[in-house]
């Protein structure tokens, strides 16, 4: 077993994280609300996009930028704007939250996708980028991703990205007035060489054809290597 005695990590800190379609900066207000207010549907859309966040419903702006200063102060999250790389939009955001460095754990959380971010590659690069920060930069031995056991589209999402289910949280928490139940999904630091091999060959340029199209699966790849690795 590994010699954790003299293991020491930091918690995740404000950083900026570069790929080929986005790039992920740390939230500031008079940088980032409105074009984040806008990217996530304004107040027409926002609150069915974030109907499984466990915080009351936006009436304006200054609610979101309240929610996300306040989660910085109390529980020291990091939240990252996403920026489309071609256009400069602001597309989306991501946090890590709940850091425990002493033991080198971190949770994925808070994602939010706006229109032009879903079903696109930038998406799937937000999460190789975060957790290659996560266990290559930072030297993390757990990644966590929870959701409301109802949000179907998250945990396929989860399983798409490499994390292992590992279970469900019965009257977790109580969320907007009601029992949530959370399903709960990890990657470990053995497990990452794989996952990124997977992410890379999937972001790479000669698995797209000329409509931007992936040519294979993410966890197609993600098994063809593993198998691989195992031969």
């Amino acid at each position: 077993m590994r010699d954790l005695k003299n293991y020491k990590v930091g918690a995740p800190a404000p950083v900026t994280l570069k790929g080929r379609f986005v790039t992920l900066e740390p939230y500031e207000r008079e940088k980032h609300l409105q074009g984040l207010w806008g990217a996530l549907g304004g107040a027409e859309g926002i609150n069915n996009l974030l109907k499984y966040f466990p915080n009351e419903d936006y009436a304006t702006a200054d609610d979101l930028d309240r929610w996300l200063q306040s989660v910085r102060q109390a529980g020291g999250y990091v939240t990252l704007i996403a920026r489309e790389n071609a256009t400069g939009e602001i597309v989306g955001m991501a946090s890590y939250m709940r850091p425990d460095p002493k033991n080198g754990v971190v949770e994925v959380g808070s994602v939010a996708h706006g229109l032009a971010m879903k079903r696109s590659p930038m998406s799937t690069e937000l999460h190789y980028l975060m957790a290659k920060h996560v266990f290559d930069d930072l030297g993390y031995r757990r990644y966590e991703w929870k959701c409301h056991n109802e949000n179907e589209a998250s945990k396929v999402t989860a399983r798409r990205y490499g994390f292992t289910f590992e279970g469900v949280f019965r009257q977790h928490v109580i969320s907007r007035g009601a029992n949530r139940d959370t399903a709960w999904f990890s990657m470990i630091d053995s497990e990452w060489p794989v996952i990124k091999a997977a992410f890379e060959a999937w972001l790479a340029p000669e698995n797209f054809d000329a409509d931007g199209k992936q040519k294979r699966k993410l966890e197609d790849i993600r098994t063809e290597i593993a198998e691989g690795t195992a031969a």
